[in-house]
């Protein structure tokens, strides 16, 4: 996980040396920016950007409920205040946490811990699986078998059954052509016919009736050919 960035908005400077000495204890966070005046903070979160922002209430030019309306959306915001009264505002702006002056360095961790805990739930759900796989039922109660899905090179519906064709065998599962259909990355497969699901990355060349796989003749249904062949066009040369 990289680093956050965090700027401090403060127009005392005891205020500021406190959070400076806060921060330098925590591994995850980077001090890029301190300053004691609001239109500064701004001017370096509008050219910089920051991931969050240490923000003081009471500041002359802009306050910091002013702020924060300003950059809500841009940055997170954890408002460091000697003032109680502004608490239901913080939470009108989506503030990670409210910090009463004085607060203590484990007060401090707390709510530094919770813009760690969103970044990373934000980058484990951004980060693409590198080799996706599904878990597919075979015969017995308690049987399944893995399946890679860059391994599948088209599926076959068989009324009550479905034929995953893979690159060196076939599995049979209890199971219909849209379940599994709804578990695989519409990007890189296509449904051509009411029977069958072709991987993209597997199909050998097409013509108007039929897409080859394996040598194998798959057809093509009248009414997924218009879908299927516009497809196939973005990816042309």
């Amino acid at each position: 996980m990289q680093k956050i960035k965090c700027l401090l908005v403060d127009d005392e400077p005891p205020a500021i040396r406190l959070l400076e000495k806060y921060i330098s204890k925590i591994d995850f966070l980077d001090l890029v920016y301190a300053t004691k005046s609001s239109l500064d903070a701004l001017s370096y979160i509008e050219q910089e950007g920051v991931d969050l922002v240490f923000l003081d209430i009471q500041m002359p030019e802009l306050t910091g409920i002013q702020l924060s309306k300003i950059i809500q959306g841009k940055t997170k915001i954890i408002f460091t205040t000697a003032y109680p009264q502004f608490a239901i505002e913080s939470y009108n702006v989506n503030a990670v946490d409210y910090l009463l002056k004085p607060f203590e360095f484990e007060r401090f961790y707390q709510a530094v811990l919770k813009v760690k805990e969103n970044a990373q739930a934000i980058e484990i759900k951004e980060q693409p699986n590198k080799d996706p796989f599904l878990f597919v039922k075979t015969d017995g109660k308690n049987n399944f078998e893995k399946v890679y899905v860059k391994d599948i090179c088209y599926i076959e519906g068989l009324k009550n059954y479905v034929a995953i064709h893979l690159i060196d065998k076939q599995i049979i599962t209890n199971n219909t052509l849209k379940s599994i259909d709804e578990f695989l990355p519409s990007q890189e497969f296509v449904k051509v016919h009411k029977s069958y699901i072709v991987s993209l990355a597997h199909i050998q060349r097409t013509d108007s009736l039929s897409v080859y796989i394996n040598n194998k003749a798959l057809p093509i249904g009248d009414s997924h050919k218009k879908l299927f062949f516009e497809t196939i066009q973005k990816m042309k040369l």
